[in-house]
């Protein structure tokens, strides 16, 4: 049977496609964006969340720990990552859950029972389900047998995507697919490869691609100062998008809110020292785009 691993179900979202939607977050994704608010999904195994600040020092988790890559501290548990087997027994023990795993394995017929119970409310809103993550092109057999099944069942589906794939299955999987939330990071392909870890040359082609087939497309980007918000980036990217076609971008300004998962996964946060963006600045910028042709939709005035 075939199963995919997710390490969320986010129900009543309102910004990932039309109407009220089921935000499904795959695990795995082949893009390293310094600025990832979702780090728990760029593996494409489980990973461990430790909140120090819960433990009640009960030593279960320690005990439990069959690598003995647990130590328990005043400031709370300490996992030693290179000596864990991601067993998750400690997960299981801790009554006040300071230690969780990012990552459940689940089945097509199992996770689209999940995705029914809203069905009524897709109905109601306009909305459906939309596939984000990480990237769910990186589990290609687990999202097409959800596609497929979710179409059976006439649900409203969108999958957001930074489009790292073959173009071979993106035009296969467009065929179930009612709309793609194209995420175009960077144009340059050198600070693309600086920022992300790989070059913007296949995201770009892609984008070409699904627009010619006719596919559904709504491009975002996520705007990082000092990253991408240069005047001489918005331009390539206004040329870029009316050389595809596009007259429509949102920008999604770039926060810190998922700074803290960085800490619970004792990871280090690369945009520490990244401000957010004013919204006179980002006025500034908006009109620039605008003033090039590309209309902005965003929800800062």
């Amino acid at each position: 049977m075939t199963k995919g691993l997710i390490f969320n179900i986010q129900r009543f979202s309102l910004h990932d496609g039309p109407g009220i939607r089921t935000t499904v977050f795959f695990k795995g994704c082949p893009l390293q964006c310094q600025w990832c608010q979702n780090p728990e999904g760029i593996s494409s195994i489980p990973v461990l969340f430790c909140y120090r600040d819960r433990c009640l020092a009960c030593q279960a988790c320690r005990e439990q720990c069959p690598a003995e890559a647990i130590s328990i501290e005043p400031s709370g548990p300490v996992i030693d990552r290179n000596r864990c087997t991601l067993c998750l027994k400690c997960t299981s023990v801790c009554p006040v859950e300071a230690i969780q795993a990012a990552g459940t394995e689940i089945t097509v017929p199992e996770l689209t029972g999940e995705i029914l119970k809203d069905r009524l409310v897709f109905e109601e809103s306009g909305g459906g389900v939309t596939f984000s993550g990480g990237e769910p092109l990186m589990q290609p057999e687990f999202l097409s047998a959800m596609l497929k099944a979710l179409k059976k069942e006439n649900i409203h589906i969108a999958i957001e995507t930074s489009g790292y794939a073959s173009w071979s299955f993106l035009k296969r999987i467009s065929e179930w697919t009612d709309l793609f939330l194209y995420d175009l990071k960077i144009i340059d392909p050198g600070l693309s490869t600086k920022y992300t870890g790989v070059s913007s040359v296949l995201l770009k082609n892609n984008l070409k691609q699904l627009i010619k087939y006719g596919s559904n497309v709504q491009i975002r980007m996520p705007l990082i100062p000092s990253v991408n918000d240069s005047s001489e980036s918005l331009h390539c990217t206004a040329e870029f998008l009316k050389q595809c076609g596009v007259t429509e971008l949102e920008f999604i300004p770039y926060h810190n809110f998922g700074r803290a998962k960085y800490d619970h996964m004792n990871l280090e946060y690369l945009s520490a020292n990244i401000l957010v963006l004013s919204s006179e600045q980002l006025f500034d910028i908006y009109t620039a785009m605008e003033q090039n042709g590309i209309k902005i939709i965003s929800e800062v005035g």
